[in-house]
């Protein structure tokens, strides 16, 4: 068999491994048939494509470049680029190659509809930046309530709802949001029912008032029985941790159900990414929202990358509200997802942000604390670079050092980094989500590094386990033995502090496929 032979019969087993859902095994078929044969633009469009369905978008860029760099008369590179160029906001780049792919392909619906959603995003954001001067107007502080009628079909509890103005801010007194509420909320969503606008409305707009009081990086501590705790918030005996949940609505019901249910006793941690491509994220936002209501110091909430209205515009989000409520309720959920905090340091040992670690060294968890992720004037949409992007998006590498993302925005983070930083702000380890990771949790970089996952079977498609972090009083912590180096050592018996991980499958649900309600027909 020739070389080019075999490289053919490596791309057919790349296909059958991409239709499979096997993408790790996909992309090593691929790289071997480019080693046979690199002059063919097929494998690496192929690759590409791999890359896509693993958000690796960098490195689909690279490819889908390489093939046309082969053939520049590739179409479907040019199409895949358009794709991964979209997926990470570079809109511009990505409506020029979807315009070169028409050019060709003028009737291709799937490129037709993404070209048209491109020109209705670089519009919107045109007309942001003219306006972006002018003082930002509250959504949630212009609601009348008094002129919003609770739909005739409403069936449910009644909600006491007065808006009133206290040092120049609105205020919202929310009366009637109970466990009896929340119960009632969560049968109508598994029913296929909405609450009132106006109930959203007052649920949003409450959460958001209790939010902007919380710091940029919230502290805290569960009760332990050997150790004196001094922080911003203490209580619980127990904190779980939950990463991704991306509008899965009935996996999010089974880790309440798998797990425990919110109370004073066991805490919450949900690190971001909670909307977007799954059909369900105005019921899960809704669902976290209510729990914060009626447990503000058990339910915690940082923000992630798709707490930001150009993801919520891309992934389904936005039009998901203009579907079930209004774009005046998407208006008001990111206006509260700017309130959202960035980082939550747990048991003063372990910090929990979305995305990952800096640029610089010389980042003290001081400085997260002190950002300003609520300016009187100006966007509360992250900005392209700095600590707080870099919160949201960088991601972790195996090998020493930084390297640009293979998402293609943000970065990676070595072992090593890790390693100094942890050290220098004297805390155990780094929790973090961002990523899907098949068996839900992995542990990362000698230790100091955990990345949990929270979606199984992402979008339905990806067969990947969903995780969880526990934290809880480690019964057999001695504090004559502690001499406060612990952070030193990665996993030490004398911690604290019992960290363990489970993991769960997905759960069944309604047959709504993910981002059914996005009008751009944008997905992977």
């Amino acid at each position: 068999m020739t070389s080019v032979e075999e490289a053919n019969k490596l791309k057919a087993e790349g296909n059958a491994y991409l239709k499979q859902h096997q993408f790790e095994e996909a992309i090593e078929a691929y790289t071997r048939a480019i080693a046979l044969d690199p002059r063919n633009p097929i494998f690496f469009s192929n690759r590409a494509q791999v890359h896509i369905k693993l958000e690796n978008f960098g490195l689909a860029i690279q490819d889908c470049d390489d093939a046309i760099a082969i053939d520049p008369e590739f179409i479907k590179a040019y199409y895949r680029k358009g794709v991964s160029q979209m997926a990470i906001l570079q809109t511009k780049q990505a409506r020029d190659n979807f315009k070169r792919v028409l050019n060709h392909l003028p009737n291709d619906k799937a490129t037709l509809d993404n070209y048209n959603r491109c020109i209705s995003l670089l519009k919107k954001e045109a007309f942001e930046k003219a306006i972006a001067g002018e003082d930002q107007v509250s959504v949630l502080d212009s609601i009348n309530y008094d002129n919003i009628q609770v739909e005739k079909t409403w069936g449910g509890p009644e909600l006491e709802i007065r808006a009133k103005k206290v040092d120049g801010e609105v205020v919202v007194d929310l009366q009637g949001v109970d466990v009896s509420y929340l119960k009632y909320m969560i049968q109508l969503f598994k029913d296929g029912g909405k609450l009132p606008k106006k109930h959203v409305f007052a649920i949003v707009a409450k959460v958001t008032e209790i939010l902007k009081r919380e710091s940029t990086m919230v502290e805290v501590s569960l009760n332990h029985t050997k150790k004196a705790i001094v922080d911003e918030i203490v209580g619980g005996d127990k904190i779980t941790i939950v990463g991704d949940t991306h509008g899965q609505f009935y996996d999010l019901l089974n880790i309440f159900d798998k797990f425990g249910h919110v109370s004073h006793h066991h805490l919450y941690l949900f690190n971001g990414d909670f909307v977007d491509r799954g059909s369900w994220g105005c019921e899960v936002a809704l669902y976290l929202y209510v729990l914060k209501i009626l447990y503000p110091k058990a339910v915690f909430i940082n923000r992630g990358n798709h707490e930001t209205v150009d993801m919520n515009r891309t992934y389904g989000f936005a039009d998901e509200c203009d579907a079930k409520y209004s774009r005046k309720v998407f208006d008001a959920f990111t206006e509260s997802f700017g309130a959202l905090p960035l980082a939550t340091l747990v048991n003063k040992e372990y910090l929990v942000m979305h995305g990952g670690l800096f640029s610089k060294d010389d980042v003290k968890l001081s400085d997260i604390k002190a950002f300003n992720r609520l300016p009187k004037h100006g966007s509360t949409q992250p900005p392209k670079e700095g600590i707080a992007m870099e919160l949201l998006w960088t991601d972790p590498q195996e090998t020493n050092g930084r390297a640009p993302s293979k998402r293609g925005i943000g970065m990676q983070f070595g072992p090593d980094i890790t390693e100094r930083f942890c050290l220098n702000n004297k805390i155990r380890k780094v929790v973090r989500s961002h990523e899907v990771r098949m068996g839900g949790v992995e542990t990362e970089q000698k230790g100091r590094l955990i990345t949990v996952f929270s979606a199984p079977d992402y979008c339905d498609s990806t067969g990947n386990l969903g995780g969880v972090v526990h934290l809880q009083e480690n019964p057999s912590y001695d504090p004559a033995k502690d001499d406060g180096e612990g952070y030193r050592k990665v996993d030490d018996d004398n911690c604290p502090w019992l960290l363990t991980t489970e993991t769960f499958e997905a759960s069944p649900h309604p047959n709504i496929k993910p981002m059914a309600y996005s009008k751009g027909g944008f997905g992977f």
